[in-house]
């Protein structure tokens, strides 16, 4: 297994980091605290996902993480066969930092795995997706929010067909 900080020079060598990303991760460089805060274990799938604090590392909330996440989740619902795919997912967002360009980069990778997406155009509550997922007779749903974290952190929530949030 790799240390955090091989994991830390390996996103810092990465040509996935665009410029502002790779500056954030420079400025941490010799903050040993810091580092390892932010790459000594990735995020762990909590009540019903993701959530963190907002950053670049794997035990942050950033683009990398949310298509990460979201390969995992799209194998899930691919393994349910091709009716899941056709059926799909319903994502929504809040209105955190970062969210609605989350919401699209998931629905980027799903629609890439041949998952069929319905993404709402602006931003919309919980209770809305539940709904969403139940009418639209989906496979599953995504949002993206913290729920009730502060204003730095942000989220991954997944959820079934059902419109019930999944346990961990």
């Amino acid at each position: 297994m790799k240390s955090y900080e091989q994991i830390y020079q390996y996103w810092l060598d990465s040509p996935a980091l665009s410029e502002d990303e790779w500056r954030e991760l420079s400025a941490i460089g010799g903050d040993e605290a810091e580092i390892k805060s932010r790459f000594f274990a990735p995020l762990e799938f909590g009540t019903a996902g993701l959530r963190g604090e907002m950053g670049i590392g794997l035990r942050r909330m950033n683009v990398h993480v949310v298509r990460w996440a979201t390969q995992a989740f799209a194998d899930v619902i691919r393994a349910e066969g091709a009716p899941a795919c056709e059926k799909g997912i319903v994502i929504c967002y809040d209105c955190r930092q970062n969210s609605e360009s989350f919401a699209r980069e998931a629905a980027a990778v799903m629609a890439a795995k041949g998952i069929h997406v319905r993404i709402f155009d602006e931003l919309r509550p919980t209770p809305e997706l539940s709904f969403a997922v139940i009418h639209y007779g989906a496979a599953a749903g995504l949002n993206i929010t913290a729920s009730h974290n502060p204003k730095q952190y942000n989220g991954y929530k997944v959820y079934w067909s059902d419109g019930a949030q999944l346990p961990p």
